[in-house]
């Protein structure tokens, strides 16, 4: 048994949920780097000539569970895994990683989350392998959050690159990944590097902190630096090769990004070369086919010449290549699930996320090794990338956190105000053209209508705190014919009517009869006032550009809401700048208003 093992089963042996932080106790043995000295690679050595191959591929998984514990049975799991309970996932895989979601049914609330970690490492500690898993979420911030209030939430990355600033960047990255922290979570699937230069993307978006290569760089490194200096987890740069330049969502189809190996250079490495050379943990890969690549018609996920040529060989990557999702339609359809599994980590990556056939994709990584046609040395390399992450970011020694600590470290009052005075500087004024902002103090009924439950209600909570007479009418993303009378009716009875936008651009899937756009053109025609804000990606002002009074906020959390009331009533100047151009509609290279506008007064 090798050292690393002996002193990881020593400190983690008699750990339960209760015990906590086992590691930290003086009658621990002391680290191995105070016992003898042995090198970081060298501990991780040990550890691999010790484990069969099943423990060796075990470790390149990435694992969920339905439900809000480690030990509760969920038949879901069962259909999935062939066990009920998420410990019982753990003990039959042995997973390198593991993912949180909150339309899985994992989250309830930051303590829970902590002691569920606590539940997923004991069960990974005492089976077998002895190893702690690296638990990851999707925590982008914005409009892609696992772990809502009374977590701090922010504006997003998008929100970011309006303010431009990349010290707020990295303090918002810092407090995220310090709350994840105390919840378990050592991994964060983010900073988003794509750069969004089509108007037209369903899946990126306001994702991307900006349409310029330069801005995305310099926010992407500002964010490595918040995780993973200063909050002690793993970032994960995502998604390689460059997602930025699709009309298709990945999800769903599989998109192709026909930039010249020119264009790639200039507009999608950038960013990526950037957190490469901060020292990103961990990049993540895109179900895109790129032709300037890899001509073969292959998404990046199981490319060869993207993932070990270009990533590996040009960028000079050192770190873990993880997937994006295996169950995503985009990488499913060309090889089927078994072969897929296999030309990933053929492709040069380390770890296969969220496969939708477990035992089918295990088996076959399995096979494949032993059959010759991945060498069990590849695979070591792999695990030498996903052991070392674990000890650089302390989840291999002290993987147990302190439920008790949540209230001190998760959503504080400082964390909030911090957050809030982030999100002030995002919002941006497009038009103004009847100087209708700032508006007086003069008390006015306001509707508040069109895009979001929680949203629309928080904008109207935070307008009569400011002594407004508030009505809300939530039209949704598609609104109906009923919907829109019913606003337009209210709008006529009201002195100012605020209507929130939420992708009314996208005819695609969001909103296939652009009834928003109808929505907001039949409230125009009152001949009210209407105030447009558009609360996620800021081109929809392009299809009602008759709109004189249009903002952007990038996000639509409650602090994006309070931010938006600041301004409409002056009690901050919008300072926000455009990090990206709104074209013309059906004229995508045509700016309507472009990159760096923004008004103020």
């Amino acid at each position: 048994m090798s050292a690393l093992r002996r002193f990881a089963i020593a400190s983690l042996a008699t750990a339960t949920v209760g015990a906590l932080v086992p590691a930290a106790a003086s009658s621990a043995p002391p680290p191995i780097s105070q016992a003898n000295q042995i090198t970081d690679v060298q501990k991780a050595q040990r550890a691999i000539k010790g484990m069969s191959l099943e423990d060796k591929i075990g470790q390149m998984f990435v694992l969920f569970a339905y439900g809000p514990d480690a030990n509760t049975p969920d038949a879901r799991n069962t259909a999935l895994y062939g066990v009920a309970t998420p410990a019982e996932v753990v003990a039959k895989y042995h997973p390198g990683g593991w993912i949180y979601f909150n339309a899985r049914d994992n989250v309830q609330n930051p303590t829970q989350l902590a002691t569920y970690s606590n539940q997923l490492q004991t069960a990974a500690v005492k089976e077998g392998l002895h190893l702690p898993l690296t638990i990851a979420t999707d925590q982008e911030q914005g409009v892609v959050v696992r772990i809502g209030p009374p977590a701090t939430q922010f504006g997003g990355n998008m929100a970011h690159g309006a303010s431009r600033s990349t010290a707020d960047a990295r303090t918002a990255a810092g407090i995220t990944g310090r709350e994840l922290k105390a919840m378990g979570i050592r991994e964060d699937y983010a900073p988003v590097a794509d750069v969004n230069v089509n108007a037209l993307n369903p899946v990126i978006g306001v994702r991307s902190f900006s349409s310029d290569p330069k801005l995305v760089s310099d926010m992407v490194v500002a964010q490595v630096q918040g995780y993973q200096n200063d909050a002690g987890i793993a970032a994960t740069a995502k998604h390689f090769p460059g997602h930025g330049d699709t009309v298709d969502d990945s999800h769903t189809a599989l998109p192709t990004i026909n930039h010249t190996r020119e264009q790639w250079e200039t507009i999608d490495a950038p960013s990526f070369r950037a957190a490469i050379k901060a020292g990103i943990d961990s990049i993540m890969t895109a179900h895109i086919v790129v032709p300037s690549l890899d001509p073969s018609g292959d998404p990046a996920t199981l490319s060869k010449p993207i993932l070990t040529g270009v990533l590996r060989g040009e960028l000079g990557f050192k770190g873990l290549i993880v997937t994006d999702a295996l169950e995503m339609a985009a990488v499913r359809a060309k090889y089927g699930d078994a072969e897929v599994a296999v030309r990933a980590i053929e492709a040069g990556a380390d770890q296969v996320l969220l496969p939708p056939a477990p035992d089918v994709q295990f088996k076959a990584v399995v096979d494949a090794v032993k059959s010759g046609r991945i060498s069990e040395r590849q695979i070591d390399a792999s695990l030498l990338r996903i052991l070392l992450m674990k000890i650089k970011n302390g989840v291999l020694f002290q993987p147990f956190v302190d439920p008790a600590k949540i209230a001190t470290t998760v959503g504080t009052p400082a964390s909030l105000a911090t957050a809030q005075r982030i999100v002030d500087k995002s919002v941006t004024l497009v038009k103004n053209n009847t100087s209708t902002l700032p508006l007086t103090n003069t008390p006015r009924s306001i509707l508040v209508t069109g895009w979001g439950v929680t949203t629309t209600q928080s904008l109207a909570n935070s307008l009569a705190k400011r002594g407004a007479t508030t009505t809300v009418a939530q039209t949704g993303a598609a609104p109906s014919d009923a919907a829109i009378a019913d606003a337009v009716t209210k709008a006529q009875a009201n002195d100012v009517t605020v209507v929130l936008t939420q992708k009314a651009w996208d005819t695609k899937v969001t909103d296939k009869l652009a009834k928003q756009q109808k929505l907001v053109k039949d409230l125009l025609a009152t001949g009210r006032t209407v105030i447009v804000v558009a609360v996620r990606d800021p081109y929809d002002i392009a299809y009602f550009d008759e709109a004189p009074t249009y903002l952007a906020t990038y996000g639509y959390a409650a602090v994006s809401m309070e931010s938006l009331a600041k301004v409409l009533y002056g009690e901050i100047a919008p300072t926000g700048k455009l990090p990206v151009d709104i074209p013309v509609a059906g004229q995508p290279q045509t700016p309507l208003y472009p990159f760096g506008h923004g008004l103020s007064w």
